[in-house]
């Protein structure tokens, strides 16, 4: 089932609860988040799940790719990607998946633009951290071209963030702990999209890691 047609909607989803979708006689399967939101049919966010030996058929990213790899290794052409890797693909050359003894990752497809760096790799096991706005915030930046922003961004138990609004509008997917705001509780797996310059106020009492991505969610700053 298509989720997230519009941009415009905040979305909340907890993944580990939806079905896998089967593609018969494929070695992967998928979870499919948003799909042709904001009248663009290729912009897609899913979780991709490949069996041992899976394969995902050559596809071509003239519109962009944003991968972190979940669980398992990734093979992305001749490239070794394992679990916490971050990548950036903006290619017309068509690019194969796969993976020996299986794997999960989010993928995002169409967020793209012209301009961004045609490839880029990021080792979350290695980066470096840094401090963020507010103590018990740390910030690993993974990517950032114009308004638009990924990162991934960890709370220690107990941080408050000051009530802010989302230019461009605002991501999240819970990698661990719980995620917090005025609106709800939000744990590992779950996937959150806020539109653009809708406001709140995080918060995580017992501590989390979440991916974000910002700046992307608005047509008149991304067309």
């Amino acid at each position: 089932m298509t989720q997230g047609m519009e941009i415009g909607e905040r979305r909340v989803l907890d993944t580990r609860t939806l079905p896998w979708q089967e593609t018969p006689g494929a070695t992967y399967s998928e979870k499919v988040l948003e799909d042709g939101e904001g009248g663009r049919a290729k912009r897609r966010t899913s979780i991709l799940r490949l069996g041992p030996e899976g394969v995902f058929p050559k596809t071509d990213f003239s519109s962009g790719a944003e991968i972190y790899v979940l669980e398992g290794l990734l093979r992305c052409g001749d490239v070794r990607l394992p679990e916490g890797s971050y990548v950036t693909l903006l290619t017309t050359a068509p690019v194969t998946f796969s993976s020996d003894a299986g794997c999960t990752l989010f993928l995002k497809t169409g967020h793209l633009e012209k301009g961004d760096p045609p490839e880029a790799i990021v080792s979350t096991r290695d980066a470096p951290w840094f401090p963020g706005l507010v103590e018990g915030l740390s910030v690993m930046p993974l990517f950032r071209s114009g308004t638009r922003n990924t990162a991934l961004v960890r709370w220690a138990p107990g941080t408050h963030f000051q009530s802010h609004r989302h230019y461009g509008g605002e991501e999240i997917l819970v990698l661990e702990g719980v995620f917090e705001d005025e609106h709800g509780r939000y744990g590992p797996g779950t996937w959150m999209r806020s539109p653009h310059l809708s406001q709140h106020r995080p918060f995580s009492q017992e501590g989390c890691l979440i991916f974000v991505k910002t700046g992307h969610l608005s047509s008149g700053i991304n067309p």
